[in-house]
């Protein structure tokens, strides 16, 4: 089953207050990223993973993109774990990423 999420909605299920600011915010990165429809199917359930390696879906302050991003102090184990989770989860729903270079972040460009 798959339930179309408004912004306001992708806002808390991602841990973010609801102001004019974010959803503003939010409502521009769905815009910027391609075919959203697809990516929104995942987002969700893929944040919730990221915790086990300590990462989480947040939304960027620099470009109109969700970026994928770990603690800023993982361990190496930690890292090599987050990186491969990332890397299975683009490839098996077909998702661009960008890697921001020398930091455990990537942002989600959209669908392949």
């Amino acid at each position: 089953m798959h339930l179309d999420l408004t912004p306001e909605a992708l806002l808390g299920q991602l841990g973010y207050s609801q102001n004019e600011h974010t959803v503003e915010q939010i409502k521009r990165i769905i815009a910027n990223t391609g075919n959203f429809d697809h990516i929104s199917k995942h987002l969700i359930t893929f944040n919730d993973a990221l915790a086990v390696e300590k990462g989480y879906i947040a939304m960027s302050n620099s470009k109109d993109y969700f970026k994928i991003k770990c603690d800023e102090d993982p361990g190496a184990d930690n890292l090599a774990a987050f990186t491969e989770m990332v890397e299975h989860w683009a490839d098996k729903h077909s998702i661009a990423l960008e890697k921001v270079e020398g930091k455990p972040t990537y942002y989600i460009l959209g669908n392949k």
